[in-house]
């Protein structure tokens, strides 16, 4: 097809003006409960220090900025900013360790939805579970009596610290009766240590025995405890 053929035809009508762009509709909130009133928002952010640096700024260069921002646009509004501590090596997503850092509501429920779900896998090593009054050897539970557990537990709480015997009948035994059998002496309260002891089978030696003194435990790397949710007022 050539020039010449192309310049005769008629030309074709103009085109219609394109319609003007629409702006994208600003998010709405949701519906508010009747009785209450929008008094500010919370925008979680999650990016931890070491993405900070790749990106060439830290976290406190950025809430400066993201302040400054909100000045600009909001003049008159007041801002708040709090950091996320997590354990080294935590992992999961960061702006979820933000939400449950910071008690989000939604978060907190999804995490709990999430942790009872799963079975427990079964673990290696001693678990101290005193909020389930239960030690786990090796994933299999240990057979120790009520005041077995105690005992342990007494220690445990009070790890790193040597416990001489005469506190020990002091504290777990306190209710016993005068003359009753069941209440240790500072002679007999070894015969209750091994027994517990030897229920522990392999790891007996998280009990260690401090001569002339008492009782201790230390921190094992093959023991891990589960506190209660609510801190125990034995704890030191």
């Amino acid at each position: 097809m050539s020039l010449a053929s192309l310049s005769s035809r008629p030309a074709p009508p103009p085109a219609a003006p394109a319609p003007p762009a629409l702006e994208p509709a600003a998010p709405r909130l949701r519906a508010v409960p009747e009785g209450t009133e929008a008094r500010g928002f919370v925008l979680y952010v999650g990016f931890d220090e070491a993405k900070a640096a790749a990106a060439g700024i830290d976290l406190g260069r950025l809430v400066t900025e993201l302040k400054k921002v909100t000045a600009e646009l909001a003049p008159g509004s007041e801002t708040h900013a709090a950091v996320a501590l997590a354990p080294t090596g935590a992992g999961g997503r960061d702006v979820e360790v933000v939400r449950l850092a910071l008690q989000d509501p939604a978060a907190l429920a999804r995490y709990r939805r999430t942790a009872e779900a799963p079975p427990e896998p079964p673990s290696l090593g001693v678990v101290i579970d005193i909020s389930r009054k239960r030690v786990l050897l090796d994933g299999e539970s240990a057979s120790l009596t009520y005041k077995e557990f105690e005992l342990l537990q007494y220690l445990v709480l009070r790890e790193g610290r040597t416990i001489e015997r005469a506190e020990l009948i002091g504290s777990l035994w306190a209710d016993g009766a005068e003359g009753d059998d069941d209440v240790p002496n500072e002679r007999t309260i070894d015969v209750h240590v091994r027994r517990l002891r030897s229920k522990l089978g392999g790891y007996e030696d998280i009990v260690r025995t401090v001569r002339g003194s008492g009782y201790r435990f230390d921190r094992h790397a093959d023991v891990s405890i589960r506190y209660a949710s609510t801190p125990s007022p034995d704890f030191f």
